[in-house]
């Protein structure tokens, strides 16, 4: 049965779609910018700070669903300069063990929501 993922110590969608879904033994997440869930605010003080929002919002988003990183089987980050992607894995890399971290892509993109420089989603199981 599909359950509806909602939390409001993350972002609200600004669309029609759900922070999350989960089906199952299954949690997709919505791609994830780094919008600061009390203030309404992005976060875009260098690409650190956006990137540590976004995996912040990720990680609220599994604490609702009751799971954690250790949950995540795929990601995939999408960016709007490739010439960020050493610092954004950085902070991406500090949230996982490199032995049992999930399947990955990472895609540049023209633009992403908002005109931020990075958004990332998940599947996450059980």
């Amino acid at each position: 049965m599909k359950r509806i993922i909602k939390t409001p110590d993350a972002p609200a969608p600004i669309g029609p779609y759900n922070q999350a879904v989960q089906f199952g033994n299954m949690l997709f997440i919505s791609g994830q910018i780094a919008l600061d869930p009390p203030s309404g605010e992005l976060i875009m003080d260098s690409i650190q700070a956006e990137s540590e929002q976004v995996m912040k919002n990720l990680k609220t988003i599994l604490a609702e669903a009751d799971m954690d990183f250790t949950h995540v089987v795929k990601t995939s980050i999408f960016l709007k300069d490739m010439n960020q992607f050493a610092e954004v894995n950085a902070v991406y890399g500090a949230y996982f063990d490199p032995e049992t971290a999930p399947a990955r892509e990472t895609v540049e993109v023209g633009n992403l929501p908002k005109f931020v420089n990075v958004e990332i989603s998940m599947i996450a199981m059980k």
